[in-house]
């Protein structure tokens, strides 16, 4: 009887010891597979492949975090398992399970699996309050914008930041003007008042140009702000040495800002044109120039087809045109409708001859109403009288030159407002 107990003895105890081989080999293997994932991610964080960005680390973070809950989970199933199989075996299966922990993230039984498995947002920072007392070295480090806009469609924007613009608009200077013309705009937020711009209105003034003329210089010429000191100091010498006086010289720049931003050598071409093409004389080739100094800056195909008009479609012979020229140099600036307009009204309707015509070529640099009103009205009363060969005759000169007042009185012999109920009816 004895024997029989020790031989069912002996059975259950090779029987409990095979099963807690193969439950342990089994589990073993479970064990080594989630370490094996451990690790990977032990060398995804440690090695050369790690993401950076702390957006990028917590990805990678909450990846196998789950990996590392499925551990857990695991060894709680199957220290359950094993505790019904004797107590043995449960402190074998718990000591395998302390060798194989992962020290990245131990595994907290107070924790509870739901709370764990909670994405930890590493990136999230407190807000800073705005009542919050801060460093001086924190105060420093907040980032301010900058003074003025970083981009604009109009110079007004940046008047209030600029000093260069604000001097500028002091002077006179017309900002819309310039602001529509390409690049002119980003030019002059690039200057500095006192290293570029002052130094050009201090020799505007040396050389006699007038503060009150700064504005316009400037609207319509920017670029002379630009322009070297040496260069607009050698063009200035250059028509003093054609006998310009200071004052003329001052008086030119005043009125044709553009002619200093142009070399000695083209100043030196277009006086050597006019000379040549009407026949003057230095003299007066000075005198042209001076009266109506953008000549010097304007196109001279435009000359060259003013001087064809008068000659070919108006018939004014070299020398009249030479001598209309020299009294009105503003013919070779006009338009061609403008001349061809009034020469047909003073020749072809009021039969002034061309010699007339020569001897006041001031008719031809006015307003065509002006003279068509007047021929009208003289005509009305029967004084539309040009030949000065005969009585009453009235010259050209007065016709256009008098004010109403005095040509109602002197030359037509009528109350103004005659004149202005007359002009009503045409």
């Amino acid at each position: 009887m004895g024997s029989y107990y020790v031989q069912v003895c002996l059975r259950c105890r090779s029987l409990l010891c095979s099963k807690t081989t193969a439950t342990t080999w089994n589990f073993s293997t479970q064990v080594r597979q989630c370490t094996t994932v451990t690790r990977g991610a032990d060398k995804i964080l440690n090695g050369s492949s790690f993401f950076r960005g702390s957006h990028r680390t917590t990805q990678a973070r909450q990846g196998w975090k789950p990996q590392v809950f499925c551990y857990s989970d695991l060894t709680a199933k199957h220290l359950a398992t094993e505790s019904k199989d004797g107590k043995f075996t449960e402190e074998l299966s718990r000591a395998d399970v302390v060798a194989y922990k992962s020290p990245l993230l131990p595994v907290s039984d107070a924790v509870p699996g739901s709370e764990s498995q909670m994405p930890l947002d590493l990136d999230a920072a407190a807000e800073v309050s705005a009542l919050e007392v801060i460093s001086d070295e924190e105060a420093i480090s907040i980032p301010v914008p900058d003074a003025m806009p970083p981009a604009s469609t109009s110079l007004k924007d940046y008047v209030d930041k600029s000093e260069t613009l604000g001097k500028l608009v002091q002077l006179g200077v017309d900002l819309w003007k310039l602001e529509q013309r390409p690049n002119v705009g980003s030019m002059l937020l690039r200057l500095d008042f006192n290293t570029d711009v002052a130094p050009r209105l201090l020799f505007l003034k040396e050389i006699g140009v007038e503060e009150s003329r700064f504005g316009y210089i400037i609207t319509h010429n920017p670029f002379i702000l630009t322009a070297s000191l040496e260069n607009l100091q050698t063009r200035v010498n250059y028509l003093k040495s054609k006998k310009f006086s200071s004052e003329t010289v001052a008086s030119m720049v005043s009125r044709a800002p553009y002619l200093l931003n142009f070399s000695v050598k083209r100043l030196d071409n277009r006086m050597g044109f006019f000379q040549q093409q009407l026949n003057l004389s230095a003299s007066n080739t000075r005198d042209i120039v001076a009266r109506l100094p953008r000549l010097m800056c304007g196109s001279l195909e435009h000359v060259k087809e003013n001087l064809k008009v008068c000659e070919i479609e108006l018939g004014f012979k070299a020398n009249e045109i030479q001598h209309i020229v020299i009294a009105v140099p503003k013919v070779l600036t006009a338009s061609k409708r403008r001349l061809t307009q009034i020469f047909d009204l003073i020749h072809n309707t009021m039969k002034v001859p061309h010699h007339l015509i020569t001897k006041f070529p001031q008719v031809l640099n006015t307003k065509y109403l002006r003279v068509r009103e007047r021929h009208l009205f003289l005509n009305y009363l029967g004084k539309a009288q040009y030949d000065p060969n005969l009585p009453n005759y009235i010259s050209l000169d007065r016709l256009v030159s008098l004010p109403n007042e005095t040509f109602c009185t002197e030359l037509a012999s009528a109350s103004l407002e005659d004149f202005y109920v007359f002009q009503k009816t045409l």
